[in-house]
């Protein structure tokens, strides 16, 4: 079978939970101004799939891109990285 190449991988906090075998993801990146040079802090929200409902809010977990799972679900959960307190 070929390799049908690299998935796209990002980390972020797990912010919801309350759908079945989806949650809420927010990830942050910087972001330097084009004129100021500074560096802006910008967030983004992706649904994830969770098969299992293994993860709560507050855990940090890292996605990867995969095939349209549903109208906004377009990332899986490879693995938690840390559980919440």
């Amino acid at each position: 079978m070929a390799d049908r190449g690299n998935k796209r991988t990002i980390k972020g906090i797990v912010v919801s939970d309350k759908m079945d075998k989806t949650i809420v993801v927010r990830v942050e990146k910087l972001v330097k101004h084009p004129i100021f040079h500074k560096y802006l802090r910008r967030r983004s929200k992706y649904k994830a799939h969770d098969e299992g409902n293994a993860c709560h809010v507050g855990d940090e977990v890292l996605i990867a891109q995969s095939r349209p799972l549903s109208r906004d679900k377009r990332w899986k959960v490879c693995e938690i990285l840390k559980k919440a307190q």
